[in-house]
């Protein structure tokens, strides 16, 4: 467990939870999940203590669920908010690491970016004066968050007014940033997925694409499907806290503080839009690239079919002759003439030639682009 100490442009490490909030200031506390059974009585003691509630046990339950849905709960005294957030590269290798064997090799296939979206449940309790963070282990965003507002910290002697600026005023504005560090990984994602699928898509559109592994695309479908899902939660969620500091702003800020937390709300949700917006696309992409895949696939058939048919169309009057020719009849003409064979295989010929000039102008026997 961390305890953080922010107070007017500065803040301090403590060991333990102090007997009540800073004056002018706020309480973070965070832990890790795996954390969260061996440290609930300390925890709860500083929900008591600074927040002036203890967390409910079914709060407590959402707290340790690391697939909770993103969500937003609240009670008279603290909310509560679930936002879940993209893996690390680490966690993902971890994950699959413990998967069966097909399930670890399909990641080097096509669409692996598709196939290494992995997400874990980060969960926010916001109080007056106090948060408390309950984060995956070793979260790595936690670490930089810490050594960032530390070196703020530090620049207090020199540059107060700016160091303000970036220390957090309070709880909530804690848990907007984070959450928007969060949601700028999605959208460093939806840049990698979307260079991906069209790098697939024009894989589909070449004529070898017969052998193209179309499970991939389906996985990549079903990953959009869960990611589009997952970001409207994540909207939702943020929406309800937004309209709820709205209606009950914190009583410990200033309007100009009320207005610009709100900003950031806003901020977060549009961000969270913009993912959404992306990833509709891509699924729009998808479902494209598969229509034109069939579309060219039907267009290329239908090419062969036409050469086929002219062919076949070119050697019917020819067949015709030799059909005629064949007849038992001993009065045809030039049946029994030294040059009837020469000159029955020239006009053949000719005819032939004839037809097929014609189909050739008429593009009947033009080589299709590709």
């Amino acid at each position: 467990m961390q305890i953080v100490e922010f107070t007017e442009g500065t803040l301090r490490f403590l060991d333990t939870v102090p007997a009540q909030a800073p004056e002018h200031g706020f309480l973070w506390v965070s832990l890790g999940r795996d954390q969260l059974q061996a440290q609930l009585p300390q925890l709860q003691e500083a929900a008591q203590r600074v927040g002036g509630s203890p967390l409910l046990d079914l709060h407590v339950k959402d707290l340790d669920n690391p697939l909770h849905p993103s969500h937003y709960d609240f009670t008279s005294v603290y909310d509560v908010v679930i936002f879940r957030r993209l893996s690390t590269a680490a966690e993902v290798d971890a994950e699959l690491a413990l998967a069966p064997a097909p399930a670890r090799t399909k990641g080097a296939q096509a669409l692996a970016a598709f196939r290494r979206i992995r997400t874990q449940a980060m969960c926010f309790a916001v109080f007056d004066r106090l948060l408390i963070t309950v984060h995956p282990p070793a979260c790595p965003m936690m670490h930089t968050l810490v050594e960032r507002y530390a070196r703020d910290a530090l620049q207090t002697g020199n540059t107060q007014a700016a160091a303000r600026t970036r220390l957090p005023t309070g709880p909530s504005e804690l848990m907007l940033r984070m959450v928007d560090t969060l949601v700028d990984g999605y959208l460093e994602l939806r840049r990698h997925l979307t260079t991906e699928l069209t790098t697939w898509q024009e894989r589909l559109l070449r004529p070898s694409a017969g052998t193209a592994d179309w499970s991939a695309l389906m996985l990549a479908r079903a990953q959009i499907h869960n990611l589009e899902d997952m970001c409207e939660e994540q909207a939702d969620a943020m929406q309800e806290w937004l309209d709820t500091a709205r209606e009950q702003p914190p009583p410990m800020l200033s309007q100009a503080e009320r207005d610009a937390l709100v900003a950031r709300a806003n901020d977060v949700i549009e961000h969270i839009q913009r993912v959404i917006s992306q990833v509709r696309r891509m699924e729009q992409g998808a479902e494209a690239a598969v229509q034109i895949h069939f579309s060219a696939q039907s267009h290329r058939t239908n090419a062969v079919m036409r050469t086929l048919t002219a062919i076949t169309a070119i050697f019917l009057p020819l067949n015709l002759i030799t059909g005629i020719f064949g007849m038992n009849f001993d009065g045809m003409p030039l049946l029994h003439q030294a040059q009837g064979f020469w000159i029955t295989l020239a006009a053949m010929a000719v005819l032939a030639a004839g037809v097929g000039l014609v189909f050739w102008r008429k593009r009947y026997l033009a080589r299709s682009g590709r």
